[in-house]
């Protein structure tokens, strides 16, 4: 397509644009026949990410930001060889990191424009090149050694002699100043000394600053960048993984956007992932958020990475890999073994705000005792860049010195993608057995984790979840994200039972196995861990949204499919002699409640039905409760609702002040108190806006106080009753809340409704309970965790806002309180106040 397009002449100095916009160069090079037998570079600097083209195959990313703003088009020019050439830029309207107005993490600037600064044919001195990559080793171990260190002081006078002996202007004077440099690096270590694994990297996040769109461009990038080097660099590992493009492949759907879009790139790939080189890590379809997906969309996430890796590349991964989650679930280790992973790494705790995570090689154990290696890279980084600094704060900094004596150093430009770089293997060669520093090799997860497992006899066990001590505004910010993620998940496994029953009573059912991995991966993605937690810009927004619509109307008809091939005679006019309900239970347990049905005349009506688990009910003949709901409105304003299992109060502000379990008496609001508070705090993070809430936010608590309607009776009871009021929340938001009694129902439902217009507060609802406890619960995948409800220590209040799914509970022995909620993740229990973040 862009080959046959017009072009126009352009200059150096030109800007081109707008935001997202993509510019094709048409570059015609002639080269002089005096360079032969020079490295000839083609050169190409701009603001914006670029790739080359050559003979309709993408061959090189240009990235500034990256380190890469030159294809080498020959490394010693023959006369055989083409000195004419056509190759075709092609060049995106964004930087590696988006194109935020004025920071990073700001929202793009919609008219923002790349500037070109240069195109250049160039001769490369590759003598030069390498004498100043010795010079630059020397000088930082002379100056990271310290002065208690021989080796600094060898260093130093190293360096001095090749200054002395190198003459700038006499190439022939070269190789005696480099010889003085290999003699110094060939100088060995002993045998204890630490060993560092060096694997290419290339975290590319699927979305995050950029839309999903742009990510195939930054994997594309990337990829044909590592490709090259492995082509001229045998020996590079790149270990490729979610969002990165880089020598650790730990995404799936990063595989799949290249296989379909860049074949001829996707071919050598493949081919370098049968040498051994190019390594994909990670075993999910994307990077997940680690604590919101459900356990069975965790499952998911595994089970359509690990197929996509079995098909594609002939082997599953054996080491999780997800370097940039805000928190890692205490339900994942089971998780992992499950799907046939025995190995983990990140260091993404490395950025806690409080505490300093203890370990750096560990066991991970899980809440039901199944345990996986685990390996923070002691440097704290996936993006480094294979300087000595970095190597000697990997030795130092790691705190299980005396346990383990390997660490895994990845190195390469990452999250807007790039990848690792010539410079920095020419670094690391150097350092590869040099006295002084740590051995350095080229290696593999693979390697580093067996070398681990040899000498795990020592090593500390952490039970429990990886809390992340930051990034705790993410279970809250994008409230519509959040709503379709749960939505979705409930939706695709109403959608799986349905037709599962279908397919064992129907032999002519055909089970929508195709469509049903279609709208997986489209939730899967969602997933990602920018997305679900909603620290993206609003044009990656806009796309999950979409993508949740889709899922909720191709669920909605396989939904119904299903169930028109179950009870296709149920649903038989003449089968029915009278009025009657096709009620459906798709969970797992017996269900008796009331729900809304369309009456002869068109209208609503309730019925009270129970329905079998995992079965369906007829109804015909409604079902007389033993107690009906009794709704009564007392002098003060304030209305009682009982039903013969709980009763409660309400005021006129909506606050519960009673809630009563009848058959004990208890009282469960404590004198004094009043449940359903809604309250508005500030939410003024130090720099992280769509990511954090900072602790000292909760010293600026405003009870919500200003009310628009009353409390009123909306439904006077028998089935149901229902009352209803309005606040003003802020400056200029509403919220209008429903709560609703059903007959023989043991919870009181709220159904809450904002329109949000505050910028940087944060609406939580609270419930202060009469329990006593040191620890709430809290639902995970597939089970359960223990929090304390106190402040006793710093790891504790560092906990001030955690994540749950959808319940949390207070109980001491006999007595609890649950609060319960369908599309929320944000919650806290501190003392005896429940609080949900809304």
């Amino acid at each position: 397509e862009a080959v046959v397009q017009e072009f126009r002449p352009a200059q150096v100095g030109e800007s081109f644009g707008p935001t997202w916009e993509t510019c094709w160069f048409k570059v015609e090079l002639g080269i002089p026949l005096a360079w032969e037998g020079r490295e000839v570079h083609f050169v190409w600097e701009s603001d914006g990410e670029g790739m080359v083209w050559r003979d309709a195959q993408p061959v090189q990313g240009l990235t500034k930001e990256g380190e890469k703003t030159s294809y080498i088009l020959t490394r010693s020019l023959k006369e055989s060889e083409p000195h004419s050439l056509t190759l075709y830029v092609e060049l995106a309207c964004n930087g590696l990191f988006g194109a935020g107005k004025g920071s990073m993490i700001a929202p793009p600037d919609p008219d923002r424009r790349v500037t070109l600064s240069k195109a250049e044919l160039v001769v490369f001195n590759r003598d030069a090149y390498e004498l100043l990559v010795d010079l630059e080793i020397l000088l930082d171990m002379a100056q990271l050694l310290g002065e208690e260190n021989q080796r600094s002081f060898q260093a130093l006078y190293t360096a001095n002699q090749m200054v002395n002996v190198c003459d700038v202007t006499d190439p022939s004077t070269f190789p005696a100043a480099r010889g003085l440099a290999a003699a110094f690096f060939s100088q060995r270590n002993g045998e204890s000394q630490h060993t560092i694994h060096a694997m290419g990297h290339c975290h590319i996040d699927s979305a995050w600053l950029w839309p999903y769109e742009e990510t195939i461009r930054k994997c594309a990038r990337s990829w044909v960048t590592v490709v090259h080097l492995m082509e001229q660099n045998p020996e590079l590992t790149f270990a490729c993984s979610q969002l990165g493009l880089i020598p650790v492949l730990w995404q799936a759907q990063q595989f799949e956007w290249v296989r379909s879009w860049y074949p001829g790139l996707y071919a050598r790939i493949q081919d370098f992932v049968a040498k051994g080189q190019f390594i994909p890590v990670g075993g999910t379809w994307v990077e997940m958020d680690g604590n919101l997906p459900s356990g069975e969309s965790m499952v998911r996430q595994f089970l359509q990475g690990q197929r996509f890796f079995q098909e594609q590349f002939g082997r599953i991964c054996s080491e999780f890999w997800l370097p940039d989650t805000f928190g890692y679930s205490a339900q994942l280790p089971q998780l992992m073994l499950g799907c046939g992973i025995q190995r983990f790494l990140t260091q993404k705790l490395s950025w806690n705000l409080v505490n300093s995570f203890p370990h750096h090689t560990f066991f991970w154990e899980g809440i039901d005792g199944s345990q996986v290696l685990t390996h923070f890279p002691p440097g704290d980084s996936y993006g480094m860049h294979g300087r000595v600094e970095e190597m000697l704060k990997t030795v130092k900094n790691n705190k299980d010195k005396g346990r383990v004596n390997h660490s895994a150093f990845l190195f390469g430009f990452g999250d807007g993608g790039g990848g690792p770089t010539q410079k920095m293997l020419d670094r690391m060669k150097r350092m590869s057995d040099t006295d002084g520093l740590p051995r350095v090799q080229i290696s593999t997860p693979d390697q580093l984790f067996s070398v681990l497992e040899k000498d795990s006899s020592q090593l500390c066990t952490w039970v429990g979840e990886l809390f992340l001590e930051l990034h705790n505004g993410t279970y809250t910010t994008q409230a519509q994200i959040k709503k379709g993620n749960r939505e979705c998940e409930r939706i695709l496994h109403d959608v799986e039972v349905l037709s599962t029953l279908a397919v064992a009573q129907d032999s002519v059912f055909q089970y929508p196995a195709s469509q049903l991995q279609r709208l997986w991966r489209l939730l899967l993605l969602n997933q990602f861990h920018d997305v679900l937690p909603g620290s993206c810009i609003q044009l990656v927004v806009e796309d999950a949204l979409q993508y949740y619509t889709e899922i909720r109307r191709a669920g909605a008809q396989l939904q119904e499919e299903a169930v028109q091939s179950l009870c296709r005679d149920l649903l038989q006019p003449e089968a029915r002699s009278t009025q009657s309900t096709l009620v459906l239970n798709t969970l797992p347990w017996e269900r008796t409640e009331v729900i809304s049905r369309p009456g002869p005349d068109g209208t609503e009506t309730l019925a009270l039905v129970t329905v079998p688990s995992m079965g369906y009910a007829l109804v015909q003949e409604p079902f007389v409760p033993p107690q009906p709901v009794a709704v009564r409105k007392q002098e003060d304003g304030s209305i009682t609702m009982e039903n013969g299992v709980i009763a409660v109060c309400l005021d006129t502000m909506g606050h519960l002040t009673s809630l009563q379990l009848l058959d004990s008496g208890r009282e469960s609001v404590p004198d004094g108190c009043y449940a359903n508070q809604f309250a508005l705090f500030d939410d003024v993070p130090l720099y992280w806006d769509a990511w954090d809430v900072m602790d000292y936010h909760l010293e600026t608590r405003k009870p919500v106080t200003t009310l628009l309607k009353p409390l009123e009776i909306t439904l006077a009871g028998g089935l149901r009753g229902s009352v209803r009021f309005s606040l003003q929340v802020g400056k200029s938001s509403t919220l209008t809340q429903e709560i609703i009694l059903d007959a023989m129902c043991p919870y009181l439902r709220f159904l809450t409704q904002v329109e949000w217009k505050e910028a940087h507060k944060f609406l939580k609802v609270e419930f202060p309970v009469q329990i006593r406890s040191t620890n709430a619960t809290y639902e995970i995948q597939f089970g359960h965790l223990q929090r304390p409800t106190h402040w006793n220590t710093s790891w504790d209040w560092a906990r001030f806002e955690v994540w749950a799914h959808k319940w949390l509970d207070l109980s001491e022995h006999g007595f609890g309180v649950s609060l319960l909620n369908d599309c929320k993740y944000g919650a806290s229990a501190h003392r005896n106040i429940l609080s949900l973040s809304l």
